[in-house]
């Protein structure tokens, strides 16, 4: 996961430069979303992810879209159905746990609030979940998801079958919320 530290919106002739619009990714985003996390996964703070994974999970995303119509970031909200609970989980989400994942802003695009946009968006659909906790892993500092009060906190305590996907090589930081 990266995190990045937001700014002041660029003025541009006087005036704010527009926000991007958040949104639901949808299937047709799969290759823009590969393609916005490949710095990353260059850099070693993403795992690669191939286009058709993105295509088959784009309902997890939620997309920074410029005014331009290209992608300046992204986050994966999965939720996890509470331990023992049945598959489907409850109806209303009540004891699940969200996940946070492939979280990254283009780097035109980092310092102008697009993080901070879409991790407050994220957390407003959790909690609309009735998510009881969110988890996310960051090879970064963390200081967007500390700033928004997550804490360090112990894998065990994560869904155990995401816990279990961390590659313990990338000596990544699980950070938890509870909502």
């Amino acid at each position: 996961m990266i995190t990045v530290t937001p700014g002041p919106a660029p003025v541009r002739h006087g005036r704010l430069a527009p926000a991007p619009l958040l949104r639901p990714a949808r299937e047709a985003d799969a290759a823009a979303l590969a393609g916005l996390a490949w710095p990353f996964v260059r850099s070693g703070a993403l795992r690669e992810r191939p286009v058709s994974l993105y295509a088959l999970h784009a309902a997890d995303f939620l997309v920074a879209q410029a005014p331009g119509g290209a992608l300046a970031g992204c986050v994966g909200l999965r939720t996890y159905p509470a331990a023992g609970a049945a598959t489907a989980g409850a109806a209303d989400g009540a004891g699940s746990a969200g996940v946070l994942y492939n979280f990254c802003v283009a780097g035109h695009s980092q310092g102008r609030g697009v993080g901070s946009g879409l991790l407050r968006t994220a957390l407003a659909l959790a909690r609309a979940q009735a998510l009881t906790g969110l988890f996310t892993a960051t090879t970064g500092d963390g200081a967007l998801f500390l700033r928004h009060g997550f804490t360090p906190a112990h894998a065990g305590s994560a869904p155990q079958s995401w816990a279990e996907s961390l590659d313990p090589r990338r000596n990544a930081r699980v950070l938890a919320l509870t909502l």
